[in-house]
């Protein structure tokens, strides 16, 4: 639309003119900051009157003027941020401990972002440790650079900083952001990240009066490093010793109007634990869930697994007064984590009163039966102006077919978690940097299977990435043989959920699948001794991490990476390296080109 606008602009010129389109006139028309018109013309020398030069110059800066507007309408919101993250004391159990926090806060600071707006974060590294930060939901479109991961970035040293800047292109929704390397996200580095339509793409439902964002994990006593060790001597982590809402226990409270309606943004930011969410004597309207509107089905309570992210509506519809928020722990039995939050009427003095809301606690089919009632609005708009239901899934012919099996094992002595027999082992070398300049021996495309291996032949140590063609549709089946309930995040992009079920999956379970509204998001859940299936179009050039949201099982070994590729080089598909890229590993000596 720019380019057309800038050439219709042109000939608009040129016809007044006496200058002919023709000769030595090339136009280009790049985006970095903001746009940039480059038009270089060389033209035969042409006699003109004293006030035909003048006429043309005031139509020219006429031209100019007209194309500033397009340029400023051309050009999306920018936000910039400065995070310096350090350690610190923090009080989230009553009793101090040491945290990680960002400007000073735990969690972090929330980012209220709009549609297609341009985030530029400073992270100051103020820690002992490297340290890296990633955008759970956000695509990242051409920026696979961005991603935050060891798989894509270097991490940030102790001391130092640096910059991300990534685009939310296309995106709606309730995210967060929180620390990828080692297990810094036990300490506390973590936050929201929301992002709100534009104002000329409506929504399927009123306007809320206002939102809540609720950030809810487990928690542990002992601080990060003492959980890493634990891990690295090849052993679990303890079970968790609490649930936070907005890393407090019991102590958050949200006050709205009478007779009014809000949107609450809920998160679970945890390590290791399903959460089960509700609010006394108020029902929970589901709109969306990890940027997709869903059909708004009504909740008394609803389960949000590790790494899940879910939005309501709620109406203050009752009697004023003070009401418990709730979460509780799912599939936890014997022990059961309760944490609460308070949601007050304006002007109550009522404080609320037991018992609290029941909830479920290890019922996996009544878990299962929510899930399939997820749907997807096919006729809501979402980022953009067309209905979501008009990427037809179902009728798009399968290419490749993936099946992933966790299992857990022992690997020289220590406890490890593989797929499809391979723990995944970090190199010293980033998967994005080793591809991209050609570095040998980092990985390549044969360690891992697309099927799993026969159960008798042991896991072993690897570097997992798959080839993947890039707008390649794939069927990747997530198999759950242990008795625990797996969560599985894919960076990049968003998948369509087709089924669930359980036992063993075979092909005659694709006549179960759901080929019409099958919900769109980035983390699913897979049951215990269950499967789970997803479609997704991989049309988002890079290096992305599939990986499992449960922080013990990704530190040993649970997560694999997909490398779309093909050999165009082009900044429609996939972004130059940054010109502040760090290098490490055996990338350590090279520079941009």
């Amino acid at each position: 639309m720019v380019s057309f606008t800038l050439y219709f602009i042109l000939a608009l010129f040129c016809s007044h003119s006496r200058f002919p389109l023709r000769g030595n006139l090339g136009i280009s028309v790049f985006y970095k900051s903001h746009l940039t018109l480059a038009i270089h013309s060389r033209v035969n020398s042409i006699e003109q009157t004293q006030t035909e030069k003048m006429k043309h110059t005031i139509f020219l800066f006429g031209i100019l003027a007209l194309w500033s507007a397009v340029s400023v309408v051309a050009e999306d919101r920018y936000q910039f941020f400065t995070w310096e993250v350090a350690n610190g004391t923090i009080f989230p159990l009553g009793v101090p401990q040491q945290g990680i926090l960002i400007n000073g806060q735990f969690p972090g600071p929330t980012i209220e972002a709009i549609t297609n707006d341009n985030i530029v974060v400073n992270v100051i590294n103020k820690l002992d440790e490297a340290f890296l930060i990633t955008w759970s939901g956000i695509k990242q479109r051409r920026t696979t650079w961005q991603d935050g991961v060891s798989g894509t970035n270097c991490p940030i040293p102790p001391n130092t900083n640096w910059t991300y800047k990534f685009q939310v292109k296309d995106q709606i929704g309730t995210y967060t952001y929180f620390a990828s390397t080692k297990i810094h996200k036990a300490g506390g580095a973590f936050g929201a990240l929301n992002v709100a339509q534009r104002s000329v793409i409506d929504t399927p439902y009123l306007t809320p009066y206002g939102e809540f964002t609720l950030l809810i994990g487990d928690w542990f006593k002992n601080d990060h490093k003492v959980l890493r060790r634990i891990l690295d001597a090849g052993k679990g982590l303890p079970f968790p010793d609490a649930l936070l809402i907005n890393g407090k226990k019991d102590a958050v409270v949200f006050t709205g109007e009478a007779g009014k309606t809000y949107k609450f943004r809920v998160s679970n930011v945890g390590l290791a634990t399903s959460i089960n969410f509700r609010i006394q004597g108020h029902s929970l309207t589901l709109i969306e869930i990890e940027g997709a509107h869903t059909l708004q089905e009504v909740y008394e309570s609803f389960d949000v697994h590790v790494g899940q992210s879910a939005t309501f509506l709620v109406t203050l519809n009752v009697s004023p007064s003070d009401y418990y928020i709730v979460a509780s722990t799912r599939f936890t039995d014997p022990i059961v984590l309760t944490t609460t939050a308070t949601l007050r009427y304006s002007g109550s003095n009522k404080k609320a009163l037991g018992p609290l809301p029941i909830g479920p606690t290890t019922d996996v089919e009544w878990s299962i039966k929510q899930a399939r009632t997820i749907r997807l609005n096919l006729t809501a708009n979402a980022a953009r102006p067309n209905p979501q239901g008009s990427f037809h899934y179902g009728t798009i012919p399968i290419v490749r077919k993936i099946r992933l099996e966790n299992s857990k094992a022992t690997v020289n002595g220590k406890l490890r978690y593989a797929v499809n027999g391979i723990s995944y082992i970090n190199p010293n070398t980033a998967l994005k940097l080793a591809d991209w300049f050609n570095i040998p021996g980092v990985f390549d495309f044969t360690t891992i299977k697309d099927f799993p291996p026969h159960a008798a032949i042991p896991a072993k140590l690897g570097t997992s990435v798959f080839a993947i063609t890039l707008h390649d549709f794939v069927e990747i089946v997530f198999q759950n043989n242990e008795n625990t309930i797996q969560s599985w995040h894919m960076d990049g992009s968003s998948f369509y959920v087709v089924g669930y079920g359980n036992g063993a999956w075979t092909e005659d379970k694709r006549q179960l699948y759901n080929l019409v509204d099958g919900i769109t998001r980035y983390t699913t859940q897979v049951y215990p001794n269950s499967w789970t299936a997803i479609l997704v179009s991989l049309d988002n050039k890079g290096m992305w991490n599939l990986r499992s949201a449960i922080w013990e099982r990704r530190y040993l070994g649970q997560e694999v990476y997909l490398r779309v590729w093909n050999n165009e080089q082009s900044l429609y598909t996939e972004t130059n390296i940054p010109e502040n890229a760090l290098f490490c590993g055996k990338a350590k000596h090279l520079h941009r080109s």
